[in-house]
């Protein structure tokens, strides 16, 4: 089965160092994999401001 360069390249740098996968692990969890806050959402919906078709056209 044919992996590129950057793929062995990656896998032999996660075996050598196993502490970033637990960082990777963290991030991920800390920016993707977070209860959606459907309160939050309504209220960014609600507060938008439309935006005109051209917007540098003066008023």
């Amino acid at each position: 089965m044919y992996q590129s360069e950057f793929t062995q390249f990656m896998r032999e740098y996660l075996q050598q160092n196993p502490e970033v996968d637990g960082e990777r692990e963290a991030l991920r969890l800390t920016w993707w994999d977070r209860k959606v806050d459907l309160d939050d959402q309504r209220r960014w919906r609600d507060a938008r401001v439309p935006q005109k078709p051209y917007v540098y056209q003066p008023d």
